[in-house]
């Protein structure tokens, strides 16, 4: 079967308007389907509603970041940026290209509000975290770069793609394609149900006021003597102060490991003196307990899946409602 594949192009636009043309003419000579936002410039809550759902119907998505962070939406958030976040969530194979050199963008092409700029810098920190990225420079060396990684992705992650009704041999295939799809709403409303079991379940769990007892060991090179010193450290601490100090570092999505380190040091540096200079590791039984725990209350999920080296890993992610929950415990009230 002839396959082709849908891409969506996701950028700023004013400033980009000709790395778009040559890209998206890149993604048609290479047999694929564009789809981008040209018809909406200026974009809006209610329109970005329905490029959530092109983004849906699309295989791959492509972005470009070169020297603006692009308009705001309602929540403060570029909406190229919620694009992005958009697509991560679904699992959509992302190809992500930056500028290499941001100083050499003309001025006209470049954020010259201070905050826009401070927003940009850490989208951009924010695409290339656990991921490979692509630099570019000049707009004729773009729609190489496009071609290559591209033909590369959909080699090594061929997605479902779009294959034209005449050209598929077998009528059976409808028949078993429809049969797949019963099957598989039946499987979401199971997993439904399931899930609804388990909330029913959870009528005693400990809320975010209740504290639990954390404890770990502490190291820290003593340079004098030339040896390590291990001393444990403890703490009674309450289930909101935890998330709020851990919840931002999941917006990165970070591993098992690096979530386990990242709690470690958090929670650590609540205990009265603590210092700094050493490393500090949770006791890890207690550590299970907080993954599994702010799982059970709805404000994670731990997913396995692939890393950017072609391996397995647990990786952290905050669901909508962990999320509302980080917004609210960190943003700055009046």
């Amino acid at each position: 079967m002839n396959k082709r594949y849908q891409v969506f192009v996701s950028s700023t636009y004013a400033d980009l308007k000709e790395e778009r043309a040559k890209v998206i003419q890149t993604i048609m000579e290479l047999d694929c389907i564009p789809a981008g936002m040209e018809i909406f410039p200026a974009i809006d809550e209610e329109q970005f509603d329905f490029i959530k759902k092109v983004i849906d119907d699309c295989d791959y998505y492509l972005l470009i970041i070169g020297g603006r962070y692009g308009s705001l939406s309602e929540d403060g958030i570029s909406y190229t940026e919620k694009e992005y976040d958009y697509a991560n969530q679904k699992n959509t194979k992302i190809i992500a290209f930056i500028h290499a050199n941001p100083d050499e963008i003309s001025f006209g092409k470049s954020e010259k509000d201070s905050e826009l700029r401070m927003k940009l810098e850490e989208f951009k920190k924010k695409v290339a975290t656990n991921r490979l990225v692509k630099f570019w420079n000049r707009l004729d060396e773009l729609p190489g770069l496009v071609a290559l990684s591209l033909s590369k992705t959909i080699k090594t992650y061929p997605a479902i793609g779009w294959t034209r009704a005449n050209s598929i041999a077998d009528p059976n295939l409808y028949k078993q394609l429809s049969e797949l799809q019963k099957q598989n709403q039946e499987l979401k409303e199971f997993a439904l149900e399931q899930q609804n079991l388990v909330k029913s379940d959870q009528v005693d769990l400990a809320d975010l006021d209740d504290k639990i007892n954390i404890s770990g060991k502490y190291r820290i090179w003593d340079k004098w003597n030339k040896r390590e010193i291990i001393s444990d450290w403890k703490i009674s601490i309450s289930w909101k102060q935890i998330f709020s100090l851990f919840s931002p570092y999941l917006i990165d999505h970070p591993n098992d490991v690096n979530a386990k380190s990242i709690l470690s040091t958090v929670i650590h540096a609540t205990v009265p003196d603590a210092r700094t200079s050493g490393t500090a590791t949770i006791d890890d039984q207690e550590f299970q307990t907080i993954k599994i725990h702010f799982k059970a209350l709805g404000l994670t999920d731990i997913k396995y899946t692939q890393t950017t080296k072609g391996g397995m890993a647990l990786f952290w992610y905050l669901t909508p409602k962990g999320e509302n929950l980080m917004i609210n415990l960190r943003s700055v009230k009046k």
